[in-house]
């Protein structure tokens, strides 16, 4: 397999465009470079073996330059990127959880202890807390060098408070027919909430401005890696998705008719009430389905209203089985149509700001 790179070559003597034609081999999963030229010219760059792993590594930093990553700063020492092979979690908390605060510089999120700040989690089976020496060292190095990148996803709340969830379309590489909550990457020099309405806008149709949600409130962090669990396969991507809570004035049907979401990343729509949401974060993830899975909560209907996107965008109403968005993520086996693990934190988080209650189910 061959891929072609074209880089800015800025910190060359030359800043011309080059490209790069690079060799992957799948045997070794090794990356090398069969040439390199000048775009538009002809001439081609000398093929020594410690040249291309200088450029391959160059390749590597620009990319990483280019995503907002995460970076943590322990006791007021100089902040470090972390590794994508390392847990966040796990290097500023106790278990699964840690208490934290955050910046934003020069585009970095840069993360610190903090025992009055944010919640920081990551589900008991995540990859990279079970990860082996063996398994880690498996990982291709183009990903082992991704550090971790940074996710925004907004609680839309509306004005009689239901949250919009949207399922991810099946064509994605990345959690395909998953239900989740809007949200993506943290883009260089946005804000999180900058990032986290472009993203409505992006998937949704929904246009907001940050001037309209004065008083939108962080709830928490949680920490993804996919696959899931490591019976799936190594870790491919590693995030933290910073979830935001933002209010409506509108309730969720004048919000409804605005929505226009994009069929290139959400195949439906829906807006879940409290009760549903409580009974989906009551399925825990990663327990074995066939002993685990119970009947559906009293008081809940057989179905919900989801609205489905057709491929040119336009809206069908349809029904979805309330027992989908009660499933757990199977520890084994192919994945299936449910609520995301992070979702269900966030979900979690939200109901508590409606009604504080014991009887809450803790994530």
């Amino acid at each position: 397999m061959q891929e072609s790179l074209a880089v800015q070559t800025s910190s060359l003597s030359h800043p011309e465009r080059l490209a790069f034609i690079v060799k992957f081999d799948t045997r070794c999963r090794r990356r090398t470079i069969c040439h390199c030229c000048v775009v538009g010219a002809q001439t081609f760059l000398p093929s020594c073996t410690h040249w291309q792993e200088q450029v391959i590594t160059w390749c590597m930093e620009m990319e990483v330059l280019r995503r907002v990553i995460v970076w943590t700063c322990m006791d007021g020492a100089a902040p470090q990127m972390v590794p994508f092979l390392q847990s966040v979690t796990g290097s500023l908390g106790s278990g699964d959880q840690a208490s934290i605060r955050w910046r934003l510089d020069q585009n970095r999120l840069v993360l610190s202890r903090d025992p009055t700040g944010i919640l920081l989690q990551r589900p008991a089976y995540c990859p990279i807390k079970h990860l082996s020496v063996k398994e880690a060292a498996a990982v291709p190095l183009d990903i082992q060098q991704r550090g971790v990148d940074v996710g925004v996803a907004i609680i839309l709340q509306s004005a009689d408070q239901r949250v919009l969830l949207t399922r991810r379309a099946k064509h994605l590489r990345i959690f395909p027919n998953i239900w989740v909550l809007p949200g993506g990457h943290l883009e260089p020099d946005e804000t999180l909430l900058e990032a986290g309405l472009r993203e409505l806008k992006e998937e949704t149709g929904l246009a907001v401005e940050a001037e309209q949600f004065p008083s939108a409130k962080f709830l928490g962090v949680w920490e993804s890696v996919y696959p899931l669990m490591l019976s799936r396969g190594p870790p491919q991507r590693h995030h933290l998705v910073v979830y935001v809570l933002l209010h409506s004035a509108h309730t969720h049907l004048q919000l409804q008719e605005c929505l226009r979401p994009s069929p290139a990343e959400v195949s439906a729509c829906l807006w879940a009430d409290a009760p549903l949401a409580s009974a989906s974060v009551a399925a825990v993830d990663g327990q074995d389905c066939s002993a685990a899975e119970t009947d559906e909560p009293e008081g809940l209907p057989a179905s919900v209203r989801v609205s489905e996107v057709s491929p040119d965008g336009g809206l069908k109403k349809g029904a979805l089985p309330v027992c989908v968005l009660l499933r757990r993520a199977p520890p084994r086996g192919p994945d299936v149509e449910r609520v995301s693990a992070g979702t269900k934190f966030a979900l979690n988080l939200w109901l508590k700001t409606l009604r504080p209650s014991p009887t809450l189910f803790q994530s």
